[in-house]
């Protein structure tokens, strides 16, 4: 096994080389603050800046490290985030909900791009397009037709590859043609997560590492946090923990799967090698339900590879080499490639595949991004800001809609592992 590492190895974010885990200045807990963000990935720090450029006093915790969950761990793809179509949530929600939903993820989609160019935030980012690679014929038809009849009002610029031009795309046989989405767009989740953070300093917020929560309690006007540095009274609080919610509030805990996700960086690649299996600077996905993403490196040195590759969680070291077997497999030219970096984070599904915002008990929160956050959670973070700050703006089509769970469901997704193998198994036949 040790020689599909590199001498090297490290079991870390590749993206942790540019943009080294943050080293903050001590800072103690305060007593009061004007608001409370527990979180402090991309919907705590978007939601903080909102707050503290309006002028209130803003405290930022996490548990560990600024940012060490999944928004400096995942592979910095950016897609319109939502994952059903307008048939199965008019469905759910009726006609005009399911348009702003879907509206919505084109909203955040157009704002990060917006955002990053405004705050002069340098993460390489880059509108290349998606190409969402089809794992059969049937989802290839499926794709095409999705995209030649798509809802009035909801277009979005994409394009279909048959199987016979799929080289110009990617260097491989394994799929079935596939479609290209134009306006999807990637960056450096590390250095934007930086940026994020340097503003949000700037802007004179608190951000307070390795502070765990341990209760939220209503304590008159406000709310009371117990944490692990003391107690903090606030006006307003934000949860936006995402992949990582644990029992300081169960009831958002019990709406939210915590499933690992895992990368891996390849060592440095010949620019030719590079070119052939990946000729163009697109980000790629494919159609399985247990999906693979992958996309070239910034200065498209190497590629970073995703997916989950067991039913259950794992060490980096052994996903590592599981993801090495797939790459190989798509590109069997790289039969001898090590790698460099193995890493997983915790994304948040929902059991109803969409994001959720909104007001619980007074306490404000942005979660469930169901593994495509890079744009939303920065997007719904804003929007919760503004909500802190009582602006009519801050509401979105997520408010409202319902956020269920299952009964016996307290957190901890035993189903997990099943639910996997079924999935795998109807890839494996082409569903």
């Amino acid at each position: 096994m040790k020689d599909h590492f590199t001498a090297d190895f490290k079991a870390a974010p590749y993206w942790w080389e540019r943009s080294p885990r943050p080293q903050l200045e001590q800072t103690s807990l305060p007593a009061t603050a004007d608001v409370a963000i527990v979180g402090s990935g991309y919907t705590g720090l978007c939601a903080a800046l909102e707050t503290a450029r309006a002028g209130r006093s803003t405290v930022v915790i996490d548990a560990a490290d600024a940012g060490w969950g999944c928004s400096v761990r995942n592979g910095g793809q950016i897609s319109t985030s939502v994952k059903p179509d307008f048939e199965t949530l008019a469905r759910r929600h009726g006609a005009e909900a399911a348009f702003a939903i879907l509206k919505e993820g084109h909203s955040a989609l157009a704002w990060i791009g917006d955002f990053v160019a405004a705050e002069g935030i340098d993460c390489d980012f880059k509108v290349p397009g998606r190409f969402h690679a089809a794992h059969s014929p049937r989802h290839y038809e499926r794709l095409a037709r999705a995209i030649a009849n798509q809802p009035k009002g909801l277009e979005v610029p994409a394009h279909a590859v048959p199987r016979a031009e799929q080289q110009r795309e990617l260097g491989t046989e394994l799929y079935h043609g596939g479609v290209v989405y134009e306006k999807h767009a990637c960056l450096d989740p590390g250095r934007y997560h930086q940026g994020l953070l340097d503003r949000v300093l700037a802007a004179g917020a608190s951000v307070v590492p390795h502070c765990a929560v341990t209760a939220i309690e209503r304590d008159g006007a406000g709310h009371r946090l117990t944490t692990r540095r003391g107690t903090l009274r606030a006006r307003d609080v934000v949860v936006a923990t995402n992949g990582y919610t644990g029992s300081p509030t169960p009831w958002l805990r019990r709406r939210v799967i915590p499933i690992g996700s895992y990368m891996i960086a390849t060592e440095a690649l010949p620019k030719a090698v590079m070119d052939r299996v990946m000729p163009t600077e697109r980000i790629v996905s494919d159609s399985r339900k247990v999906v693979y993403y992958y996309r070239a490196s910034p200065d498209r040195s190497r590629i970073l590879f995703g997916g989950r590759v067991t039913s259950g969680e794992t060490d980096p070291r052994h996903s590592g080499v599981l993801l090495r077997r797939e790459v190989v497999r798509l590109f069997p030219e790289l039969e001898a490639v090590r790698i460099s970096h193995s890493w997983m984070g915790f994304v948040a599904y929902t059991f109803d595949s969409l994001a959720h915002a909104g007001t619980r008990d007074g306490v404000h929160y942005a979660m469930g991004y169901c593994g495509s956050g890079v744009s939303m959670a920065s997007y719904l973070g804003m929007r919760a800001g503004q909500k802190v700050l009582g602006r009519a703006e801050g509401r979105s089509a997520f408010d409202g809609i319902g956020f269920p769970t299952r009964p016996l469901y307290s957190g901890r997704p035993w189903f997990l592992p099943a639910s996997v193998a079924f999935y795998r198994w109807r890839d494996a036949l082409g569903f």
